[in-house]
């Protein structure tokens, strides 16, 4: 039972491996590449847009405090 369980871990390394080298060098590989930068600028962008949106509400509740 252990053995079959070594050989199917080391058989996903290498298919995983093959699957990396492909998107790396392969057909696409540039727009794949692309595609990861805006998704993670979008990401940034939305953290940021909803981090400026909860100091803002923040600040809002403060100063509303102050005045009554």
């Amino acid at each position: 039972m252990e053995f079959n369980t070594k050989i199917k871990e080391e058989l996903e390394g290498r298919i995983k491996g093959v699957e990396d080298f492909i998107a790396e060098h392969g057909v696409g590989s540039k727009q794949l590449s692309k595609a990861k930068k805006v998704q993670r600028d979008g990401n940034i962008a939305l953290f940021l847009g909803g981090l400026i949106t909860a100091a803002g509400i923040a600040i809002w509740v403060m100063s509303r405090n102050k005045d009554d």
